[in-house]
């Protein structure tokens, strides 16, 4: 995938919004600040993004995934582009980084986003 594309199908999640932050950093967020992925606009097209708590560790054994600095303790994880995910793993990767900071909105957020989980079928 290239970093449009990436851009694209991260703009294509409910809610989902992007800024332009720290000199050149494209940040895609929901509920006006809440991050799900960042997508570096340095010349590396770095791409980080939150992943499951459990999940973290085994991702960062990967190759061309590594913690990303500043937010590993929130467990992200950053790929180089090119990235070491095929298209589809990566969609799937983004999808589930959106819905970890969802869940952890105010219910009164989600509503609003109509992305409550309890009353949503996907």
């Amino acid at each position: 995938m290239t970093p449009e594309q990436i851009a694209a199908l991260c703009l294509a999640l409910p809610g989902a919004r992007e800024d332009i932050k720290w000199g050149g950093v494209r940040v895609f967020s929901i509920a006006g600040n809440k991050m799900f992925a960042l997508l570096d606009l340095s010349g590396s097209a770095s791409l980080a993004f939150k992943v499951d708590d459990d999940l973290f560790l085994g991702y960062c054994d990967r190759p061309g995934f590594r913690p990303a600095p500043y937010l590993a303790r929130a467990h992200w994880v950053s790929l180089s582009h090119p990235y070491q995910a095929s298209a589809d793993e990566l969609h799937s990767l983004l999808r589930r980084s959106h819905q970890l900071v969802v869940a952890r909105l105010p219910k009164y957020r989600r509503l609003a986003l109509l992305l409550d989980p309890e009353n949503s079928a996907s």
